[in-house]
């Protein structure tokens, strides 16, 4: 068995990517998170910081707008996975920069964890995203670096627990609000679970230069089924209130930030079906479940009976 590759995160101690740290050190790989100076004085980060350094996590001192400190950390791994937000997406082109300097990394993960940007149908504010991930990607392919993008869809923590109900922190119990028809397929990843096949990806030649596309068959679901299924749980019938189209997109010009953007990205997959509206080829991609079926994954029905 060779020896695990040694990881970098960028934006580890993001959203989702705590859930990929966890799940690298956890399978034993040597697992480095870069962090600035400022956010090991963070009070908001210092608990999960703890957390990290209980797991055995090294944290390196560094920052994607400074090129010596990224390439030296880089020097230090095999493989780099980027979890960056919204707001240093474009800045990527900086950790690509130092990537290709420090001429060691097997592999790439750019932050991407959602839909494949190369096939949507997006409107703004989603779509300005979107493009700035699919140039990330241009720009990997064009130094010739060795990648692989995560397409893990939907992630279930931010859209099952009040099933993407706008401003409700509970699932509903007397009406729905069903964008379009209800009929688009969409797909519902546990965050462990994204953290846990994102893992497996990072040494396997297979997932190497490909789109990773994690679509268990247990979490692809319509808005319809997924109100069904619902309702089967709680016992009782809902009120399915649907917006068409045109309504959503007047909505989401109407709104103001962030819900405009959360808005888009569902008129994505809920209306235009975006998740799941083209076939996974192997010339581009591969589908994680296929790959990894020893993965006990969460699926969407049992993620939902803890709000029942």
């Amino acid at each position: 068995m060779a020896s695990k590759s040694k990881i970098l995160f960028i934006g580890g101690t993001g959203y989702i990517g705590k859930f990929i740290v966890e799940a690298s050190v956890k399978t034993g790989h040597p697992t480095f998170v870069l962090v600035r100076e400022s956010t090991l004085s963070a009070p908001s980060k210092s608990q999960l910081l703890d957390h990290f350094k209980k797991l055995g996590v090294n944290l390196v001192i560094g920052d994607v707008l400074n090129h010596g400190s990224l390439v030296k950390a880089i020097k230090q791994v095999d493989v780099v996975i980027s979890t960056v937000g919204q707001t240093l997406l474009a800045d990527q082109v900086k950790i690509i920069a130092a990537v290709k300097e420090a001429g060691n990394v097997k592999r790439f993960f750019p932050s991407e964890f959602g839909n494949d940007v190369d096939r949507v149908n997006a409107v703004e504010p989603a779509k300005s995203a979107f493009v700035t991930k699919a140039k990330i990607r241009r720009a990997v392919e064009a130094e010739g670096i060795p990648y692989t993008y995560v397409a893990s869809n939907f992630f279930a923590g931010y859209f099952l627990p009040n099933l993407s109900q706008p401003g409700a922190t509970a699932p509903p119990r007397d009406k729905v609000v069903i964008l379009g028809d209800g009929n688009p397929k969409a797909v519902y990843n546990k965050e462990d679970d994204i953290g846990t096949y994102t893992i497996k990806a990072v040494d396997d030649p297979r997932t190497l230069n490909k789109i990773l596309y994690i679509k268990p068959p247990g979490n692809i679901y319509s808005f319809n089924d997924l109100v069904s299924l619902w309702e089967r749980k709680i016992g009782k019938t809902l009120e399915r209130v649907y917006v068409p189209e045109e309504q959503v997109l007047k909505n989401i010009q109407e709104v103001a930030p962030p819900v405009n953007v959360i808005l888009s990205i569902q008129h994505s997959a809920y209306v235009k079906g975006d998740q799941t509206n083209f076939q996974i080829e192997p010339s581009f991609g591969v589908e994680a479940s296929q790959l990894y079926p020893d993965v006990k994954y969460t699926t969407v029905d049992e993620y939902l009976s803890q709000f029942v």
